[in-house]
């Protein structure tokens, strides 16, 4: 009988003193289950939802080529963009795949691969709202109205740049991008490859006045915080990927060309 009590209290005390079972990440369960649970966000090119509903787009192209490597299926959700995160957080998705700008605020909420590809943050203008401005900071006036989507990079820096100007956060991209089209704002602030295809395909309605972003940044994959196995596989996917030249190519695409609109029109 001693010797069991004894034997007991060592077992008992091996459990206090033994680490804790690691989770299993969530790399195990994409494989397992044969698919990668990704969210989006429609912001041109990133994401484009077409006139039939497909969903194309640079970052479409990035998540499908992941899940290739991987032997699994991608599996598309589109959110608000100020809802991605959260729906990370709360394990509805595996991974962010929408042009995420890398900031020190959201590496607090989520892991980043290495960067993808690098961007910044400009401004797109009204014409005819704004042909009596001839300098940037005039456009810091509380008369002015600048639209921005809702947590975004672009969003700090509109409210870093233009302090003093009447600012309108809205949910998607389209919307803020209708004020400015109709005049009912003077500026959008968001990144330069969707300022500048704005701006092409709205000519003499939109201008891009600035030849500098108002600042760069880095676009990453963001994963739930502690899957550092699926990181270590996305960080050794991005450089594979821009080794063999298949980011630049299908960046240049996206980002250089147009030779993509017809399909967004089917």
């Amino acid at each position: 009988m001693v010797r069991l009590k004894l034997l007991g209290q060592a077992l008992s005390l091996l459990v206090l003193i033994s680490p804790p079972l690691a989770d299993a990440d969530v790399l195990d369960d994409i494989l397992d289950r044969g698919t990668i649970r990704v969210g989006v966000a429609e912001f041109t090119p990133w994401t484009i939802r077409t006139k039939s509903g497909e969903l194309i787009g640079f970052e479409i192209d990035v998540a499908k080529k992941i899940a290739s490597d991987m032997g699994v299926k991608p599996e598309f959700t589109v959110y608000e963009w100020e809802k991605i995160i959260p729906a990370l957080q709360q394990g509805e998705i595996d991974v962010i795949a929408g042009g995420m700008a890398i900031t020190p605020g959201r590496a607090l909420k989520v892991n980043f691969s290495r960067p993808l590809a690098t961007s910044g943050i400009t401004l797109a203008t009204n014409t005819s709202k704004t042909q009596n401005i001839t300098k940037l900071e005039h456009l810091n006036d509380e008369r002015v109205i600048i639209t921005v989507v809702a947590d975004t990079l672009a969003l700090s820096v509109a409210q870093t740049f233009f302090d003093q100007a009447n600012i309108k956060v809205y949910p998607t991209s389209d919307l803020a991008e209708k004020d400015v089209l109709e005049a009912r704002a003077h500026a959008y602030v968001a990144t330069v490859p969707e300022i500048n295809f704005l701006a092409l395909k709205n000519a003499g309605i939109i201008d891009v006045p600035m030849t500098e972003p108002i600042m760069a940044s880095s676009e990453g994959l963001a994963v739930k915080k502690g899957e550092q196995e699926l990181v270590n596989f996305l960080n050794a996917w991005v450089i594979a990927r821009q080794t063999d030249k298949w980011l630049g190519t299908a960046r240049d695409y996206w980002f250089t060309t147009m030779d993509w609109v017809p399909e967004a029109r089917k």
